[in-house]
Order: C-alpha cells, then sequence, then structure tokens
C-alpha cells in the first residue's frame, strides 16, 4: 500500500494514461498497416474462442421455426416430441385443438423450460419467442415503407459440449423418429379424390378418412388375414432393401371376387392399420396420360392409390379397339401409360406408397397388368364361410362363443353362396340375436333353394342341347347310309 506521501498526483495519474493510450493507439495503427485484415480477424477469433472456452462448458444449438421460406422439420419434431415432456412444474402452457384433431394440443409458451435425459445427457430446453421488423413498401407508394411486425419462434438446446457428436448424430435423429410415430398417432387420416365436375384440374380434393373397419371386424379367413398383415409389415420394414436392388419403394395388391364380399372394407382396414392416407382413383375421369402424371406428381408418401373395378371404369384404346363412348382424339388414356404409371419411370416419384385394384371379375383383366412387379399379391375376397360369419355375429351382435342355430347356419352356408354384405344386412335388422339368426338362417335357405333351381334349369337345358346334338348325328348317320346304298346300286 502506498503512503499518504508516496501516492502519485492526480496529474500524474492522467500523464501515465494519456502515455499508454497513445502507445495502444500507435501499437493499433502501426498493426492495421502491417498485419493483413484476414490474419488479424483469424488472431480475433483464436482469442475469443481461447476465453470462451474457459469460461463455460455448455453447447447451445439453435432450432428457428423456418430455414428461409420452408418450415425446419427439426423444429416441428421438437414441438410435438416436447409436448410428450411437460411435466406439473411447466408454469405457463399453450393449449390448442381444430375440428380435426382428436385431442387438445399442449405447446410451450415463451421462457418457458424443459429438461430431458438421453443416454445419461442432462439437455435444457428452451422456447423463446420475440418479434421482429420487417419493412415493406406500402402498395401505392414506392418510396414509403412501412413496418411489419412479425414473430419468430425458436427453441435453444443446451448440453455438455463434450457431447455434442452424440448429439447431433443420434439424439436429434431420435427425436425426429418419435415426432413422426407421435404425428401418425394423432393425425387424422385423408381420403383424397378429383373434383369430377368440369374440366381436369389435376388437384386432389380431401375429406377426413373416418372408416372403422379394422382387420379385426373384416370378414375375412384367418390364414388370408394374417398373409396380408404380415406383408405389409414386411413391406414397411424393407425400405434400404428396395433401394439396394434398385427398386421403387411401392407394393401392388389385387382384390378380385364377387361384389359385397369386403373389398372397400379391407383396402379401409389397411389405410386405418398402416396411418395411410387413399388417394381413390376414378379412371373415368382421367383423359389423358399426362393427367395421370400430374396426379401421381401430388399423391404423397405412405399412401394409398386405389384404382376400383378396374375391369369397367375405362376402355384401353392400346390393348382394346373398337367403339368408345367419347372420340379417340379426346381419349389418350392408354394402357401403356398405366403400367408406367405402374410399375415404369414415373412409379418411382414417392415413396412407401401401395397401389390397389378391384375387380369382380379378374378373367377380364388384361394379362399384362397381373403379371409380378405390378399386381405384387393377389387377394381372393369369397362368399362368407362360416368363420366370417362368426365374426360377424360377434361384431353385429355380440356374440362371443355360440348359438344354437350355428349348426344350421355353418351346413346352410356349405350349399349356399351368400356374400358378407349379405348376412350383415340381415344381421342389423335386429338387436335381439334370435331374431337376427333366424333371418339369417331364411336368406340361407332362399339362396339354397334358388340355386337349387337355376341348377335343374341348367341340367335341363344341358339335357336339351345333348337331345339336339344326339338328332343330328343319327341324321347324320342316316345320310351317310343313304349315300353307301345309292353308291352299291350303280355298281
Amino acid at each position: 500500500m502506498f503512503s499518504p506521501k508516496e501516492m502519485p498526483s492526480p496529474q500524474s495519474l492522467f500523464s501515465a494514461y494519456a502515455s499508454m493510450a497513445g502507445s495502444l493507439m500507435l501499437f493499433r495503427s502501426m498493426a492495421n498497416d502491417l498485419i493483413p485484415a484476414p490474419v488479424r480477424s483469424y488472431i480475433g477469433a483464436g482469442i475469443r474462442r481461447f476465453f470462451n472456452s474457459h469460461s463455460t462448458s455448455l453447447f447451445t444449438l439453435i432450432i428457428e421455426d423456418t430455414n428461409g421460406m420452408s418450415p425446419n422439420q427439426i423444429f416441428d419434431a421438437a414441438e410435438t416430441y416436447l409436448s410428450t415432456k411437460i411435466t406439473s412444474d411447466t408454469a405457463r402452457l399453450r393449449i390448442t385443438k381444430t375440428p380435426r384433431d382428436k385431442h387438445p394440443t399442449l405447446r410451450l409458451e415463451a421462457g418457458e423450460k424443459l429438461t430431458d435425459s438421453f443416454e445419461g445427457i442432462s439437455l435444457l430446453w428452451t422456447f423463446n419467442s420475440h418479434g421482429q421488423d420487417k419493412n415493406l413498401q406500402a402498395p401505392n407508394d414506392i418510396t414509403t415503407l412501412s413496418p411489419l411486425k412479425t414473430e419468430r419462434h425458436y427453441f435453444e438446446l443446451k448440453f455438455d459440449k463434450t457431447h455434442r457428436r452424440k448429439i447431433i448424430n443420434s439424439y436429434i435423429p431420435f427425436m425426429l423418429e418419435r415426432a413422426l410415430a407421435l404425428k401418425n398417432e394423432e393425425r387424422a387420416l385423408k381420403m383424397y379424390t378429383i373434383n369430377s365436375s368440369g374440366c381436369f384440374s389435376g388437384k386432389w380434393e380431401s375429406v377426413n378418412l373416418e372408416h372403422p373397419a379394422t382387420f379385426e371386424t373384416v370378414a375375412m379367413e384367418a390364414e388370408a388375414k394374417r398373409k396380408v398383415i404380415e406383408d405389409l409389415e414386411r413391406f414397411l420394414k424393407r425400405k434400404e432393401f428396395y433401394k439396394r436392388v434398385g427398386r421403387a419403394w411401392k407394393r401392388g395388391y389385387l382384390l378380385h371376387g364377387p361384389p359385397g364380399t369386403g373389398k372397400s372394407s379391407l383396402v379401409a382396414a389397411m389405410a386405418n392399420y398402416l396411418k395411410f392416407d387413399i388417394y381413390d382413383l376414378q379412371l373415368a375421369n382421367v383423359h389423358q396420360d399426362s393427367d395421370l402424371r400430374k396426379l401421381l406428381l401430388t399423391t404423397g408418401n405412405r399412401s394409398i392409390l386405389v384404382i376400383e373395378d378396374i375391369d369397367c371404369t375405362v376402355e384401353l384404346p392400346d390393348r382394346r379397339p373398337g367403339d368408345w363412348s367419347r372420340n379417340p382424339s379426346e381419349i389418350q388414356l392408354t394402357l401403356s401409360g398405366l403400367l408406367n404409371f405402374i410399375d415404369g419411370l414415373w412409379s418411382s416419384c414417392g415413396d412407401e406408397r401401395i397401389i390397389i385394384f378391384t375387380t369382380n371379375h379378374k378373367d377380364r383383366l388384361d394379362s399384362a397388368l397381373l403379371r409380378p412387379g405390378r399386381m405384387d399379391m393377389h387377394i381372393h375376397m369369397s362368399y362368407c364361410t362360416f368363420h366370417g360369419f362368426k365374426l360377424l355375429a360377434t361384431n353385429y351382435l355380440q356374440i362371443h362363443t355360440t348359438h344354437r342355430l350355428f349348426p344350421e347356419i355353418e351346413t346352410l352356408l356349405d350349399a349356399a353362396e351368400v356374400t358378407p354384405a349379405e348376412i350383415a344386412e340381415e344381421l342389423m335388422k335386429s338387436e335381439d340375436a334370435e331374431v337376427s339368426l333366424q333371418c339369417v338362417v331364411k336368406l340361407l335357405k332362399r339362396k339354397k333353394l334358388e340355386e337349387e333351381e337355376n341348377g335343374n334349369g341348367e341340367e335341363e337345358e344341358e339335357g336339351k342341347v345333348r337331345g339336339t346334338k344326339r338328332l343330328k348325328v343319327q341324321a347324320k348317320k342316316k345320310a351317310a347310309g343313304m349315300v353307301t346304298r345309292r353308291k352299291f346300286m350303280r355298281r
């Protein structure tokens, strides 16, 4: 410590400060003249990194809501993922619900924090929001600028800097995958179709898909149902396989069988099981191959494209020549265009897609549509079996064991052809199981009688045909005998 006598005077302190400041200014001027600007910038950055590395051990990731004009997928995923991490310690939340949402949605409010952990690493999330001014020109005055207040949202993710590589390479992908699974569980499925009124617009219109069908309610044989589910599961898991073998990640199914056997219900069950949207394509509304390509390019991934009644929806000129209801110059939708759409170059425009054709008459389809690679799996939707009937009885009448009429119904089902839709119609006539099952018995007996009558009529017709053929053969033999006798008499 200085004694009062040894303390420097204010004049001495000011003189020393002025001398030091002058020396620093001189040194700075010389440095600016002698050291190039890039070198100075590099040295400054190194000094800042040195002090920052000793001042804190945390690393911060900034996740903004947009990337230019495009939404930031990581920000959206963080919002969804963090909604599952909200605890009672969170003081303020935003709650929203749209008419299409099944449940209210909770989101963090600005300034709120959440903690998470990943493989023993502690993470701190903070949601931030603040206004941002943007200058816009007034519409009627090019010299006037009017400020527009916009809201900027972003997350801050803080963690120990030694784990930066693991967080970026492992935690962020994990969060993206988890958020996608949560969205698939909550989102409402859509069914798309094209507007049939007026000229072709090339745009899909959508409604919510609220069809309740599931694999548990579809009246199919258990073995056939199991094969379909296993095939769908295998398809979902083979993204890398399709890429490795050089094929588009898609799968084709042909559903064939009589009307009323549950083809549309199976399509809805597949959509509900996979959480895929449905695109219902009516080929009668598509006039050209180019229209088909436009529709293909605007279908989303993870979707099912359905073309129902493919055998009678539209005539394809390059394989079925003849007279068409429309002017051939106006119809340029060809079978080759459809095939290219199924497994040609255009089929690779998108991933994780399923294509389904339905038909009541498989034998009428062009063989080119049926080969492997286009329709990979053929599913026959048959008439109602006893197994299918029991499933319907469980769904409609809550009969989980058996009933006294079941043996009679089983015998009648073996003798009569009836669709699941016809059985379901009878089961809906009464909530009383006895009454509904009696209606089913009456239906089956009537169907059996009609089939027997038709069978007898066919036998009679076949008998008449055989009799006619026998008379013709006898007449030919008689004529041949007369010719032989005449030749003998001439000799």
